[in-house]
């Protein structure tokens, strides 16, 4: 038997954050979440400015935790999609269906409080943060804000009634095994946007404060027919965009302008995974700060995680001209393997951009659904 409490001091918090470490410790895919990361998502992000959370834990009669979900109410979704869903995120659990069963039960009654209709995830809070439930590709480690979890996970869901709302897709490259056509294709490409006063640069990090200010533009205007998408405020986009500077490689972040305005960008990140699957817990202090400083020039592998052009500048070649931007610096850095993710299943136009330069689709998650 368990029972499902929420979580209310920081002694429980620390027990969410840290229930995954000693679920997955003999998965050798698994990369631990950075604990101070996780905690600042959980309690102090901006998005808690709009939106609420409630998490929960799920023990057994000895009282070990055995389980846990986040409940969330995300107001700007609702109020941009015209929807009242409920989310949950942060799910992880022994293999034991009564288990989960009330841990969904638990994250149900908490939002159908709020007046959720809907229950909609993983979301960790939201579609602007790690989301999806891994269904295939569990023989690979995730890389850098991707998520991950055993294959069981997807009985557990389907038998607690939840199912495929959209599936998002993950591409990979390795090596020099990409088709470079785009990246041979760049001169000519760029000799043709010119022609409408279309340039291609990368980011200028001296001056990044205005750049994300324009670029937090882009993304607003750029992803707002995606599925799940809502826009993000001044303060969220800013507090993601601090995150990213920190490891940001100007080669690998690609802006299209037409007469100094923005109008699309392309961003890669290198693959923190490759350190942070060595900090033990997730924790930086004592040794896991230096681990990250030390080996962060080691990195031999990227995720293109943002790419978007915003209504109006579409099929002009733009997005081939991102891509191969990033590619050839890709090449140029001498790295060992890429990914683009994620996609949604049904984003052709982008899929097919990513299949022609040899993007091979190699994993896949999964958003649910359930009418509550």
């Amino acid at each position: 038997m368990s029972h499902v409490a929420a979580v209310k001091t920081k002694k429980e918090l620390a027990a969410f954050i840290d229930f995954p470490h000693e679920l997955h410790k003999n998965d050798p895919n698994y990369v631990p979440e950075l604990f101070i990361a996780q905690k600042d998502l959980l309690t102090t992000h901006p998005f808690l400015k709009h939106s609420s959370l409630q998490t929960f834990l799920a023990f057994d009669d000895s009282g070990k935790v055995v389980g846990r979900i986040a409940a969330i109410f995300n107001t700007n979704h609702n109020k941009f999609n015209n929807t009242s869903d409920g989310f949950f995120g942060f799910f992880d659990c022994v293999n034991d269906q009564a288990v989960a069963n009330s841990l969904f039960e638990a994250a149900t009654k908490w939002l159908k409080e709020k007046g959720a209709t809907k229950l909609v995830g993983p979301a960790n809070p939201s579609t602007n943060e790690t989301c999806g439930l891994l269904v295939k590709g569990f023989d690979s480690p995730p890389l850098v804000m991707m998520p991950y979890n055993p294959q069981y996970y997807m009985e557990l869901l389907a038998n607690a009634g939840l199912t495929k709302q959209v599936d998002l897709f993950a591409y990979s490259w390795k090596g020099n095994a990409y088709n470079d056509k785009a990246v041979k294709m760049l001169d000519l490409l760029q000799g043709r946007l010119k022609r409408n006063n279309i340039t291609i640069r990368n980011i200028n990090l001296k001056n990044f404060k205005q750049e994300a200010a324009a670029l937090r533009e882009v993304y607003n205007k750029a992803w707002d027919k995606n599925l799940g998408f809502f826009p993000m405020t001044n303060e969220e986009f800013d507090y993601t965009a601090k995150d990213l500077k920190m490891i940001l490689d100007p080669a690998f972040a690609v802006l299209a302008e037409q007469d100094g305005k923005i109008i699309g960008f392309g961003v890669a990140i290198p693959d923190l995974n490759q350190i942070l699957r060595t900090i033990k817990k997730g924790r930086l202090l004592p040794t896991g700060i230096f681990k990250l400083l030390l080996n962060k020039s080691k990195i031999k592998g990227i995720r293109i995680m943002l790419l978007g052009v915003v209504d109006g500048y579409r099929k002009m070649g733009i997005e081939a001209c991102l891509y191969g931007e990033i590619m050839r610096a890709y090449t140029n850095k001498g790295m060992d393997y890429a990914e683009a993710s994620w996609t949604l299943e049904h984003n052709d136009m982008v899929n097919r951009a990513i299949e022609a330069i040899g993007g091979n689709q190699y994993k896949t998650y999964r958003i649910y659904e359930k009418a509550i």
